[in-house]
């Protein structure tokens, strides 16, 4: 049973997005791996931009210094 894990930041990713990312995934584990669709688990996560940091610095920060 696959199981994937997709955080992205919280930035108004609309539910229907979110659908065919968990569509998308699990197709490709189909089609790639043969994975049975049925038994294939996606979770979103959605991090607040505060909460996640690149290079030293959270997103919140990256975005204001356009980064």
């Amino acid at each position: 049973m696959p199981f994937v894990n997709i955080k992205i930041t919280n930035e108004g990713v609309t539910p229907e997005k979110k659908a065919d990312l968990i569509k998308g995934v699990t197709n490709l584990l189909q089609n790639i791996l043969g994975k049975n669709p049925q038994k294939t688990v996606v979770v979103i996560e959605e991090v607040e931009t505060d909460n996640w940091g690149i290079g030293g610095e959270t997103v919140t920060v990256r975005r204001k210094m356009g980064k």
